[in-house]
């Protein structure tokens, strides 16, 4: 959320400077961890970062398609920017790419077998959720009595 939270925050900035900064919370994060010796944490960026850059890519371009809208809130940006089904695609795009960059990031936890048995249903649940979820918060928006 950190990370999402700086991508919108920092619109227009640059994808590769976002990924530096996503680095530095990575970085916190890994201290965090090191309380816990039976679990180590070494980001494969190279996994990493190719979907974590189409996932920022994505929310800059969301971030400042909402910016550009003559209205200010949420519910009236997004109605000004998209229809309800491309609002709804868009968050599921978003779901999607951060369900797999999960999945890339689990590929870091060392020893494996602390998340091997749980990786792949992880991505499926996230995945399956996303649908849902993005129909949902869509629905929020879009909903007539909320405007």
């Amino acid at each position: 959320m950190r990370k999402d939270d700086l991508v919108i925050r920092s619109a227009p900035a640059a994808a590769e400077e976002l990924l530096q900064k996503a680095r530095e919370i990575d970085r916190e994060f890994i201290a965090r961890l090191e309380r816990f010796p039976l679990v180590r944490l070494r980001i494969r960026y190279e996994d990493v970062e190719p979907v974590r850059r189409r996932r920022i890519e994505h929310l800059l371009e969301a971030a400042a398609a909402l910016a550009r809208a003559p209205w200010r809130g949420i519910r009236p940006a997004a109605r000004a920017c998209y229809s309800r089904a491309e609002f709804e695609a868009l968050l599921h795009e978003h779901l999607r790419l951060y369900a797999a960059e999960v999945h890339a990031l689990s590929r870091s936890v060392r020893p494996a077998f602390v998340v091997a048995p749980v990786r792949e249903r992880l991505r499926a649940l996230m995945e399956s959720h996303a649908d849902s979820l993005a129909r949902d918060v869509a629905g929020l928006l879009y909903a007539s009595a909320m405007r």
